[in-house]
């Protein structure tokens, strides 16, 4: 048993300055998956660890993605290790043998979370989703459902439900990602938009939007050159000279 502070401390240094120098990387299977069981932030820290693992020793982790779902909650995107965990979660679910309801389930959950997101997190994981509908066809049914939101009186997803094949995410529909068309931040308004058309064959490159910030999004808003706005209709000419104005009808000029 680690302090809380010092097993962050462990994680984010394991996967490149510890487990490269061991002689038996698979030591570390007992420490990772228990702290991959922990929650929280110590979860997200403990998945760079077991994707090595994973991917270079054949650690076989039975509910890895059941676990993996169970981690996405509101927090997620107001973590300062959001950027780490979308990165690998974008790797755990490259795969095109996933089953589809899996994938739907992560989208689902994702969109469900994004209502209350802020706009920088927004703009990394509309394309994120956008992604995984590229990669995983089946699982458009989301977005291609005839008149999804009006004809469902209510959404059949089970947004508790801890198992993803249990949630029902593949009767549902996208109804998040429309309302988030409506978002007060123009560009997660149009990154929203996106999903209206067909989609582009070509991913999305996210790892320029993964360390977004609302600072970086403030002072790209300040740098813009706003356009000329008209203030009025009319172009006034003179102190009383707009049409059917009340001081031109009760006032003169000498």
């Amino acid at each position: 048993q680690l302090p809380t502070g010092l097993y962050k401390k462990v994680l984010v240094i394991l996967h490149d300055s510890i487990l490269p120098y061991m002689n038996e990387p698979t030591l570390m299977i007992d420490f990772l998956t228990v702290a991959y069981g922990i929650g929280g932030a110590i979860s997200l820290l403990a998945l760079n660890g077991l994707f090595i693992l994973i991917h270079q020793h054949n650690l076989e982790y039975p509910d890895f993605y059941k676990k993996l779902y169970s981690l996405l909650d509101p927090s997620i995107y107001h973590v300062k290790y959001r950027a780490r965990f979308f990165h690998l979660a974008d790797l755990f679910l490259s795969s095109s043998h996933l089953p589809a309801y899996l994938v739907a389930a992560f989208i689902k959950r994702l969109s469900r979370l994004a209502l209350t997101a802020p706009p920088e997190a927004l703009l990394m994981v509309i394309p994120f989703i956008c992604n995984l509908f590229r990669r995983h066809p089946a699982c458009k049914v989301l977005v291609h459902r005839p008149n999804g939101p009006e004809d469902m009186s209510e959404d059949p997803y089970i947004m508790e439900e801890e198992e993803p094949s249990k949630s029902r995410a593949l009767e549902s529909c996208l109804w998040e990602i429309q309302s988030l068309q409506n978002h007060y931040h123009p560009d997660v308004a149009n990154a929203a938009a996106v999903l209206n058309q067909s989609l582009s064959e070509m991913e999305d490159d996210i790892s320029g939007l993964l360390e977004l910030s609302a600072y970086e999004l403030f002072d790209k808003e300040v740098k813009k050159n706003p356009a000329d706005v008209p203030l009025e209709f009319e172009q006034i000419r003179g102190l009383f000279g707009k049409k059917n104005d009340i001081l031109a009808e009760h006032f003169t000029l000498d």
